[in-house]
C-alpha cells in the first residue's frame, strides 16, 4: 500500500489516478492525517509533500522515523524546490528519494515501483532472518536438551552399578557450581578469564559423569563392602581410563571436540589427581591438573566423607571440613580449598537439601 500526502486536492487526485491499478492507495491532505494512517495501516511507502500547513513533511518524517512501528517505512518527498539544502536535510532525517514538482508520470511511477519493491524485499529478508533466528534458538534448545538427557542417561547407568546414589550426583553438581562461582568472585584473572557463565554451566552439566567409567569395573570389586586389595584397587583406578575412553569415542563419533564433552572428559579422567602429584591415573601435579578436575576433586571428596557407605560411616560436616583443610596443598588446590572453607556452610546446606535420607 502507498500513502500519498499532499495538501493540494488536484495533486492528490492526479497521483491517486496514476497509482490506481498498480498499488493499493490511501490519501491524506494533512500531516496529522498522514501520521494517523501510517501508524494504523503501516503502508509500504509514503509519498510526502514537504510544504503543508500545520505539520510539514519534514516533521512528519521525523516522527515516523522516531517510532519503531513506522521507522522502516520508506518516505519519498515531493517538493517544488530544487534547493540542495532541502534535499540534504530530507535525506538526513530518513527520506529515501525526492520527486520534483511538477513530476513526469513515468518517472514518478518508476520511482514508486522501485522503492515499493525494495521495501518488499527488505521485509522478506527480515522475515527470513527472524525465522532463521527462531530456528537457531529452537535447535540450540534442542541441543541443550539432548546434552542434558545424554548426561542423565549416562549418569543413571553408572548409578545402577555403584553404591552411590542419584543424590550424590545432584550434590556434587551443586558443589562444583558453588566453588566455581566463588572463584570468579575473587576476581583473579587466572580464574575469571576461564570461568565465564557458559563454562560454569557446562561444568555443572558435565560433573554427573565423573564416575561413568565405573560401569567397566567388575562387580566383585566395585561393590565390595570391605577394603580393596592392592590388585583390586589398581583395577578400580582404571575407571578413570574407561570413562575417558568412552567420552573420547563419543567425540570421535561427532567428528569434533566439543566444550560439553571436553569438560566431561577432563573431570572423568583427572578428578582423582592430587595437587602434589600423588594421585592417579597420570600423577599430574599443580595446575597441570585441569581446573574442572580440581573443582570436582573437592566436591567429590567432601560428599564421600559426609555420606554413609556400606564400607564406612558418614563423617560429620566439621570432620569433613577438617580433613579437606588438612589436604590443602597436598591433595587439593590450595586456592580451591580456601574457597571451600569460605563456602563450607553452603556445602552443609546442599548436603542437607539433597540428603540420601530424603532421596
Amino acid at each position: 500500500m502507498v500513502l500519498v500526502v499532499d495538501d493540494q486536492p488536484e495533486n492528490l487526485a492526479m497521483m491517486a489516478e496514476l497509482l490506481r491499478g498498480r498499488f493499493r492507495t490511501r490519501i491524506a491532505a494533512t500531516g496529522e492525517k498522514a501520521l494517523q494512517i501510517a501508524f494504523s495501516a503501516k503502508p509500504d511507502l509514503i509519498v510526502l509533500d514537504v510544504v503543508m500547513p500545520g505539520i510539514d513533511g519534514y516533521e512528519v518524517c521525523r516522527r515516523l522515523k522516531a517510532d519503531p512501528v513506522t521507522a522502516d517505512i520508506p518516505v519519498i518527498f515531493l517538493t517544488a524546490s530544487d534547493d540542495r539544502q532541502h534535499e540534504s536535510m530530507g535525506f538526513q532525517i530518513g527520506a529515501v528519494d525526492f520527486v520534483g514538482k511538477p513530476f513526469h508520470p513515468e518517472i514518478f511511477l518508476a520511482r514508486i515501483g522501485t522503492h515499493v519493491a525494495l521495501k518488499c524485499a527488505n521485509d522478506a529478508l527480515r522475515r527470513y532472518s527472524e525465522d532463521l533466528a527462531g530456528e537457531v534458538r529452537r535447535r540450540t534448545r534442542d541441543l541443550a536438551l539432548v546434552q542434558d538427557i545424554t548426561i542423565h542417561a549416562m549418569a543413571s547407568l553408572a548409578e545402577t552399578r555403584d553404591n552411590e546414589t542419584g543424590n550424590h550426583i545432584r550434590r556434587t553438581q551443586q558443589y562444583v557450581r558453588v566453588l566455581a562461582l566463588a572463584l570468579v568472585q575473587r576476581d583473579e584473572p587466572r580464574f575469571r578469564d576461564v570461568l565465564d557463565s557458559a563454562t560454569i554451566e557446562l561444568l555443572y552439566k558435565s560433573s554427573p559423569l565423573h564416575d561413568i567409567g565405573k560401569v567397566g569395573v567388575p562387580d566383585h570389586i566395585l561393590l565390595k563392602p570391605g577394603k580393596h586389595t592392592p590388585e583390586e584397587f589398581e583395577r578400580m583406578k582404571l575407571h578413570a581410563v574407561y570413562g575417558r575412553d568412552a567420552i573420547a569415542r563419543a567425540e570421535a563419533a561427532l567428528g569434533s571436540e566439543t566444550s560439553f564433552l571436553r569438560f566431561a572428559r577432563e573431570i572423568v579422567y583427572s578428578h582423582h589427581e592430587k595437587w602434589d602429584g600423588t594421585g592417579y591415573p597420570d600423577g599430574l601435579s599443580g595446575e597441570r591438573i585441569p581446573l574442572s578436575a580440581r573443582l570436582m576433586a573437592v566436591a567429590d571428596v567432601y560428599d564421600a566423607l559426609v555420606s554413609r557407605r556400606v564400607y564406612k560411616k558418614a563423617f560429620s560436616h566439621e570432620e569433613a571440613v577438617e580433613i579437606i583443610l588438612k589436604g590443602r596443598g597436598s591433595h587439593f588446590d590450595p586456592e580451591i580449598t580456601d574457597v571451600f572453607i569460605e563456602q563450607s556452610e553452603v556445602f552443609r546446606s546442599i548436603a542437607s537439601e539433597f540428603s540420601d535420607a530424603e532421596g
